[in-house]
């Protein structure tokens, strides 16, 4: 079932646990996140973003057909569902996803000057609550290990507690995504937690907080942010990882006489993308299970 995000974020609040983002690009990807979410009987936030894929391709009216399925995935399902367009890096771009079926919407405008980060967030906000849909930011940069298009790695900037607290009041954003140590693409080694800055953060804000670049954030750590007011962490590159390692070892054990049709899409014993899915389903599993500590 489709819940509103801000419903979804304060239920995990309250319960001492955190919802996962778990970043989609297909509908195989989709269906492995709600069939691990609903093996567990978890609330989860569905959706694709905007950050890593050709921007071009997401112009051309693909924001409307991702929203499309989308949509008819998050109403089907069995769980609590927010459905959420991630940091596309266009103002437009956030407001179409307003419009095609995505209850929950980011913006990927950290890096611009502080002012139009503001304006244009709050400009987002104005747009998308008189319809219901929540809006999530990030005040800080995360680094990003890969280095996105460059191929070099990039530096971040730490979230300041006083400049965080400024800016969700300001913009009424629903969610606030902090830069505390943890690191985008992170697929080697794990990132380092400023514990006294995550303190600080949480006594300041009065809005559930996200952790991006969650593939490489330490497993031993996720409880001790829920305590500090995480409800949110996003995942994306270490479930490519995995869903490629799944067809890699499908690919090398396939019959070479099978047929295409079985092989590819068709859904039966053999299809190749079912078998990265469900390597990728493993780990969303793995990763629901720390999001809900135990005592």
């Amino acid at each position: 079932m489709l819940v509103p995000f801000k419903e979804l974020l304060a239920d995990a609040l309250n319960g001492g646990y955190a919802v996962g983002y778990f970043e989609a690009w297909d509908m195989y990807s989709l269906e492995a996140v709600l069939a691990a979410a609903e093996a567990e009987n978890a609330p989860v936030i569905l959706g694709f973003g905007g950050a890593v894929c050709s921007q071009d391709w997401l112009e051309d009216r693909t924001i409307e057909r991702l929203g499309g399925l989308g949509l008819a995935t998050a109403r089907a399902a069995k769980v609590p569902v927010c459905f959420i367009l991630n940091e596309v890096m266009q103002f437009s771009m956030a407001a179409r996803g307003v419009c095609s079926g995505f209850n929950a919407v980011m913006l990927d405008s950290g890096e611009l000057p502080y002012d139009e980060h503001l304006r244009l967030t709050r400009q987002l906000v104005e747009t998308a609550h008189p319809v219901g849909v929540g809006v999530e930011a990030e005040v800080g940069r995360l680094p990003d290990a890969a280095g996105g298009e460059s191929g070099r790695a990039t530096e971040g900037q730490l979230t300041d507690p006083e400049q965080a607290a400024r800016f969700v009041t300001a913009t009424g954003i629903d969610s606030l995504g902090v830069s505390i140590g943890n690191v985008h693409t992170l697929t080697e080694g794990k990132a380092e937690v400023d514990w006294d800055r995550m303190r600080a953060i949480h006594e300041a804000v009065d809005v559930p907080l996200v952790i991006h670049g969650s593939s490489g954030f330490p497993d031993d750590a996720v409880a001790k942010v829920i305590s500090l007011g995480v409800a949110k962490f996003n995942i994306g590159v270490c479930l490519k990882q995995a869903f490629l390692d799944g067809l890699r070892e499908a690919v090398g054990t396939a019959p070479p006489q099978a047929s295409a049709h079985l092989l590819m899409g068709s859904r039966k014993p053999g299809d190749l993308l079912l078998a990265g899915q469900e390597r990728m389903q493993q780990e969303v599993v793995r990763r629901i299970r720390l999001m809900r500590p135990k005592g």
